[in-house]
């Protein structure tokens, strides 16, 4: 499975982005799980949100719950992360993973993801 994301940039506080990933690949229909994660440099990759296939079930790290929501297109094959009034600590090169396991509960965590994209960076001016 590829990952392929897209859609960040430079933005000021206050604006908003949706980041895009798009999956592809023979096993893409194994994937149940998709999650975005974040990372600024020298810190570890950090879970924002995660959304399974089945039922389209979220889950949210304690920061994202209000200004990210993430959904999936099934027919695209493509995850996206919608973030509003982006803040200045939203800053991070950010990644999208996808797990082949149904379990939601273990999503928060990066070691259970099977694929990973290559990351988009996003930076917010303050």
């Amino acid at each position: 499975v590829q990952l392929q994301a897209s859609g960040g940039g430079l933005v000021q506080t206050g604006d908003s982005l949706r980041l895009s990933c798009v999956a592809s690949g023979g096993a893409i229909n194994s994937v149940y799980i998709t999650g975005w994660f974040r990372q600024t440099p020298g810190k570890e990759r950090e879970f924002v949100a995660a959304i399974s296939k089945v039922d389209g079930f979220a889950k949210y790290a304690d920061f994202a719950k209000g200004r990210f929501t993430i959904s999936r297109d099934n027919a695209k094959k493509t995850t996206y992360l919608q973030i509003d009034s982006l803040k200045p600590e939203d800053t991070a090169v950010y990644y999208c993973a996808a797990d082949v396991s149904p379990y939601l509960l273990t999503a928060m965590t990066a070691s259970v993801y099977d694929y990973w994209g290559q990351g988009t960076q996003v930076t917010v001016s303050s």
